[in-house]
């Protein structure tokens, strides 16, 4: 085995030459995972112990030692988070900062992929695909195949797309997916196979990338081109991964190449939040990590600076019970507070009302609304919670909304910016074809092939043979669309310009709510100037779609903030004053479908510890003792076993009654 030489980067830099006090600043565990000396690091991080404030004093440290900003890649999972991490090393040490490489997994391997992807038979300026579109394509081909034909219950567009995605970000095959998520469709699995060949095929004929090819393609391109992977590598000094445990084993493999040059990864996690199987993440990337990189240093933070110690508590002996784990023990200086509640109730709709009226309660006593959260493990577990507090008229959000550029008229536009940009995208092509009054997919299909086959310049169908009752708004899409491309305008000129020729369409599609929709274009050009080009633009919209949209966006009346209501998976990273956790039932939390594989019953009861650490002062479980059933009987339920053997000590037992009571804890009985 070869020698190697390890070059330390000026690690004895005097303290008096800091700009920053980091002893001072932070605690000893921070202090010691921030300034740690460079090869591979392993942070720790429980719920509330300073992660972000740990990774953002690394990166200040990082540079302050002498280490180029540019070379240094922070990876995250949202590109806010990103932006926001640097912002703060910014205003922590100086500009430098903010040349720090920094971004999602995706958007960072999207960079290395405009400028290598026709060594793996691309163009450059490839289109990316969201789910969406993904699907839209696997169905055209589904479609090619005879696949849809109703003799036999072939999976529809959205199931393939979830199973190619699955085989993809997991890096297994389509036989160990289907079997694990879908195996009433194994029947087909030869088909399944043919069909994945025919979208890869399609993909790479057109000039498309779907989500998970951003990852496979640059670890493709990395394992096949040598050249290639030292360019990338020599330019990754540094290495810092957010969230570890929730990488998928591509990513894993992605961050080992990244630090294949200099050695220096820094990743931060919490294996007891680990909650995303379903989305691919692999519990055993933050476990084995120091398997994988020898020599690993092992920091843990475990000072908690959210939670009253009661509930940190209860949370040290939920975790105690998984399996696998790194063992750590979250402490908080806060350490007087009500034990968590656990309240069992006689039926739903008494859960509901005893946390709408506890609710109430909080409220009268100055916790705002907006402080507190009801979390649950499925969407439908909060219906009937819904609908008593419509009856209360106690304003309430519910996490997960339509993206703006997930909505119709959004995603309309953004066709004519994709085939602009790429030519021979045929999905944004048969979306657009089919904004024509008298085109179908039929006719589409048969535009695109026309399209598709000529080999001269792009937007001319002059020859082309075309129904008359469509050539005149043919005529003038593709008169729009040959001016645009033969220009170079500011992407909000450029959109000016689209929507300009799309307004009759919004007209005719949507003229419901035809001044809505109106007003997301305008808010859609105004964000497109932030983006220097057409291309930027189109990545930055496919990597992290937008949130916000003018439709039903602004409340009818001015009211207070509202109550938050979240399933666990989308509260995670969020904290609250006061969060209550419904339907706290066996088969439910955890899943019953979880309940044959020790790993998912781990990550259920990892989960439930997730919406437990987002209370910071009060925290609630209740579940109903009886459920209705369809003849109007009732069945008793099981509380879900992680709080079924907790001491007393650790829980406290709880009631509700009928009447009136001046301590809170009862309420008025209500027909």
């Amino acid at each position: 085995m070869a020698r190697r030489f390890v070059l330390t980067t000026d690690p004895d830099v005097p303290a008096h030459r800091f700009t920053i006090d980091y002893a001072a600043e932070l605690n000893r565990q921070q202090h010691a995972a921030a300034t740690a000396p460079g090869g591979p690091v392993l942070i720790i991080a429980g719920a509330g112990t300073g992660k972000t404030r740990t990774l953002v004093y690394r990166v200040a440290y990082l540079v302050e030692t002498g280490v180029p900003p540019e070379h240094i890649v922070l990876l995250t999972f949202t590109r806010r988070a990103s932006r926001e991490m640097l912002a703060r090393a910014a205003d922590l040490l100086d500009g430098r900062c903010r040349h720090v490489e920094g971004g999602t997994f995706h958007s960072f391997c999207a960079g290395i992929l405009r400028r290598y992807a026709p060594r793996i038979g691309f163009p450059p300026n490839f289109t990316i695909l969201d789910a969406s579109d993904a699907a839209d394509v696997i169905d055209v081909l589904r479609t090619e195949r005879g696949f849809h034909k109703p003799d036999k219950r072939f999976p529809r567009k959205k199931v393939l797309q979830a199973l190619f995605s699955g085989a993809a970000n997991q890096d297994t095959s389509i036989q160990q997916i289907v079997q694990a998520r879908s195996p009433q469709f194994i029947e087909f699995l030869d088909d399944l196979i043919v069909l994945r060949q025919d979208y890869r095929r399609y993909k790479q004929e057109h000039g498309l990338m779907d989500y998970d090819d951003l990852l496979n393609q640059t670890f493709l391109l990395l394992d096949e081109h040598a050249d290639v992977a030292g360019r990338v590598g020599a330019a990754c000094r540094h290495v810092l991964v957010d969230e570890y445990q929730d990488t998928n084993p591509v990513q894993a493999q992605l961050v080992r190449r990244f630090s294949l040059v200099h050695g220096n990864v820094t990743a931060v996690g919490d294996d007891a939040q680990s909650i995303y199987r379903f989305r691919g993440a692999d519990f055993r990337n933050i476990i084995g990590f120091p398997d994988v990189f020898p020599g690993t240093q092992l920091f843990k933070l475990e000072q908690n600076y959210r939670s009253t110690q009661p509930i940190l508590s209860f949370a040290n002996h939920l975790i105690s019970g998984a399996r696998r784990k790194y063992e750590k023990q979250l402490f908080s200086d806060r350490r007087e507070g009500e034990l968590p509640a656990l309240i069992p109730t006689p039926d739903t709709r008494t859960e509901s009302r005893f946390v709408a009226q506890t609710i109430l309660s909080l409220r009268e006593e100055g916790t705002p609304l907006s402080r507190m959260a009801v979390l649950f493990r499925n969407g439908y577990n909060s219906y009937d919670l819904e609908i008593e507090l419509s009856r209360r008229r106690i304003p309430f959000v519910k996490y997960g909304g339509l993206k703006l550029s997930e909505a119709a008229h959004i995603k309309d536009v953004l066709a004519y910016l994709r085939v602009l940009e790429n030519p021979r995208d045929g999905v944004a092509w048969n979306r657009l074809l089919q904004l024509l009054e008298g085109v179908g997919p039929r006719t589409a299909r048969d535009l695109i092939g026309w399209i598709l086959s000529e080999s001269g310049e792009p937007f001319h169908l002059a020859e082309r043979p075309y129904a008359p009752k469509y050539a005149e708004q043919l005529r003038a899409l593709f008169e729009v669309l040959r001016t645009l491309s033969s220009t170079t305008l500011p992407i909000s000129e450029e959109l000016g310009r689209i929507i300009g020729h799309y307004d009759a369409v919004l007209k005719r599609k949507y003229f419901e709510d035809y001044p809505k929709r109106l007003q997301d274009l305008e808010h859609f050009v105004t964000l497109a100037n932030n983006h220097g080009s057409r291309s930027a633009f189109l990545s930055s919209l496919a990597l992290e779609p937008l949130d916000l949209t003018a439709i039903d966006a602004e409340p009818e009346h001015e009211d207070e903030r509202p109550l938050v209501l979240s399933t666990i998976h989308s509260a995670k990273g969020l904290e609250f004053h006061s969060v209550f956790i419904i339907h706290a039932l066996e088969g439910v939390l955890p899943s019953g479908y979880s309940l044959s594989d020790p790993d998912a019953v781990d990550e259920e009861l990892r989960l439930f510890y997730v919406a437990v650490t987002r209370a910071e002062t009060n925290l609630f479980i209740s579940y109903p003792v009886t459920q209705p059933m369809r003849d109007q009987r009732s069945y008793f339920n099981l509380p879900s076993r992680f709080i079924a053997e907790v001491p007393e000590t650790l829980l406290e037992r709880c009631s509700v009654v009928e009447g009136p009571s001046p301590n809170g804890t009862a309420f008025p009985n209500e027909s």
